[in-house]
């Protein structure tokens, strides 16, 4: 999901070009444009707010749990958490309890976890908005993608140029009894399968749409994000190309039987249903790279999402029906030129929906890799401060930011802010609070967090990393 800072060993190397009196092409440097030299503001406009160590995830072989998403459902009154490598764990709204609900990665449900390496795994999962209503066609069900290791059964999706690195799959499973302590129904059935060739820029986000009332042409439509395919620069052009499922954001009716392989449905309503034979009905969004989270803005429905961006510029976009996002034509409002990007004609094509809000992999901020996620549109009151913005964070370093929701910006990384934690009275970033924690414990001080960011019950906001497995509440 990150990816080494190349500009940056550039324009290190053009520095001792020119102290050699050397062109950089001649030196063989390539040459690279940061689109944003101003750095994030480190103090202007930043929030401080408090929080609570919330709940702890267990280890695995020793390792913190690799939290991916946490989701509340309300039918039961729990909350539930992801450990990438296959446990899904439920958590009581108080926190006091966390425990296994469903551990993807046994033998008996037939799903065989591929979790090797920082981006493969149970990439996300989602519960049915009719989870919990007894006598509804979504009574139990949840579902899961996951990337998984037997790459046998026929894939309903293809890569162009071949490769097959593993699968990603979606699956659907329903529980007799839902509010039962762990699952209780039978193995899960598959409704999509995407042949992977290669080992990253896999799954990202699958979720309902939170602002859908029962009824509403949206309720019970599930969104599934994936990547482009992997290795980098999108070489095998899936994403803008409209015959591919690989750089997209999907939209489906799981309930449904419609689609080509008949377990799954194709809205009506989505915008390439009537688009002819070469474009995938299954199409909601296009032009991704890397999509990480999404969500809906509970005031309007507007939605978001953030999506890793390749060697220069990470985003925050908002996401409507048929909406290109640019990538591989575009990184962010640049125009992208094999790992780098051209200053000239910014934003340049009508067509193209641009982000709202970009930030420099190069900021002085971030660490030597960087890369968009979490996501939360906070129309809460418990942390007023935070009220009506959009929520998102740089992966790796866990530097956490905000943008207005009420009136988004236009591109560009100046309404960027930060938001810090007050600990002890003193305001740190999520890596010092994970830091301080691992050194009383006596534990190796962690080199990234890997955070995302959720909503629960209230409104609340909660922090997921990879680095220490606690699960953070913000706080007044």
């Amino acid at each position: 999901m990150t990816k080494p800072r190349l500009h940056r060993r550039v324009v290190l190397l053009s520095v001792l070009c020119g102290a050699l009196g050397v062109a950089p092409v001649a030196c063989g440097a390539q040459t690279a444009q940061d689109p944003f030299p101003a750095p994030l503001a480190a103090a202007a406009g930043t929030i401080r707010v408090g929080f609570v160590d919330f709940a702890t995830l267990p280890d695995v072989q020793g390792v913190a749990a690799r939290m991916m998403r946490i989701v509340d459902e309300p039918g039961t009154r729990r909350l539930f958490v992801n450990d990438q490598q296959g446990p899904l764990y439920r958590v009581s709204y108080d926190g006091k309890t966390v425990e296994m609900f469903v551990d993807l990665s046994d033998a008996r449900w037939n799903v065989g976890v591929q979790s090797q390496g920082r981006e493969r795994g149970v990439q996300s999962f989602a519960f049915h908005p009719q989870y919990a209503q007894r006598g509804t066609p979504g009574f139990g069900k949840f579902y899961t993608w996951s990337d998984v290791r037997d790459t046998g059964p026929t894939a309903d999706f293809l890569p162009k140029g071949g490769g097959d690195t593993h699968d990603t799959v979606l699956h659907e499973w329903t529980a007799v009894t839902p509010d039962a302590p762990s699952y209780d129904g039978a193995p899960p059935r598959e409704l999509m399968r995407f042949q992977q060739p290669y080992g990253n820029h896999n799954g990202g986000m699958i979720g309902f749409n939170t602002t859908a009332a029962a009824g509403s042409a949206d309720f019970g439509l599930l969104y599934v994000g994936n990547g482009d395919g992997g290795s980098g620069g999108d070489p095998n052009g899936h994403s803008q190309d409209l015959s591919s499922g690989f750089g997209k954001v999907l939209r489906l009716d799981p309930l449904g039987r419609n689609s080509r392989n008949g377990k799954y449905g194709i809205p009506a309503s989505n915008p390439f249903v009537r688009n002819g034979a070469s474009a995938l009905p299954e199409i909601f969004a296009y032009g991704v790279r890397n999509p990480q989270q999404f969500a809906w803005d509970k005031k309007n429905g507007r939605m978001f999402l953030t999506d890793i961006g390749q060697n220069i510029v990470e985003e925050l976009d908002t996401l409507s029906a048929g909406a290109n996002l640019g990538w591989n034509t575009w990184e962010g409002s640049f125009a992208y030129d094999s790992r780098s990007v051209s200053l000239s004609n910014q934003r340049g094509d009508s067509k193209m929906t641009f982000p709202i809000a970009e930030y420099a992999q190069s900021d002085a901020l971030l660490q030597s890799q960087s890369a968009a996620s979490g996501l939360v549109v906070y129309r809460g009151t418990q942390v007023p401060s935070l009220t009506g913005r959009v929520l998102w964070c740089d992966l790796p370093s866990g530097e956490f930011f905000y943008v207005s929701a009420d009136d988004p910006p236009n591109g560009g990384q100046s309404a960027v802010k930060r938001i810090l934690l007050k600990d002890g009275g003193t305001a740190k970033t999520l890596m010092d609070v994970i830091r301080d924690r691992n050194a009383r414990l006596g534990k190796e001080a962690p080199r990234r967090v890997d955070l995302r960011i959720g909503e629960g019950p209230n409104n609340d906001v909660f922090l997921l990393n990879k680095a220490d497995g606690v699960i953070r509440k913000l706080v007044r």
